[in-house]
């Protein structure tokens, strides 16, 4: 999806950089949050098509915003690609449980992170 708008939200301030040029150098809207509250907030209001979600955030976790995402008619159909040092095999299963549509590890590789936000996209 050509000119998606996508929300990226992530607490360190080089990673959200370079997610942000890497995304915009493609051609997606780019929205940042740095919490789990800010990135509710902007959730609602600017109404991404996908979020780019670290677990490990201030104020709420990746797992909480996840789930209030897809409890919500509002937000329930937004794609989530959780995205985090977290990898544990039950970390994994706990974002999927909470809505995620897919659950990446850091590092990540720049083609990856891409070829994932497109078959979210699709």
């Amino acid at each position: 999806m050509v000119n998606a708008k996508i929300m990226i939200v992530e607490d360190s301030p080089t990673i959200l950089r370079n997610i942000t040029d890497l995304l915009q150098n493609e051609g997606y809207e780019t929205i940042t949050a740095i919490d789990g509250e800010e990135a509710l907030e902007k959730a609602v209001r600017e109404n991404p098509d996908l979020i780019v979600l670290d677990v490990i955030l201030p104020k709420k976790n990746g797992f909480q915003v996840c789930r209030q995402l897809k409890t919500s008619p509002a937000t329930q159909d937004i794609k989530i690609l959780m995205m985090t040092s977290k990898s544990q095999d039950s970390d994994r299963f706990w974002g999927i449980k909470q809505g995620a549509d897919d659950y990446m590890t850091k590092p990540y590789e720049d083609q990856e992170l891409s070829e994932n936000i497109t078959k979210l996209l699709q």
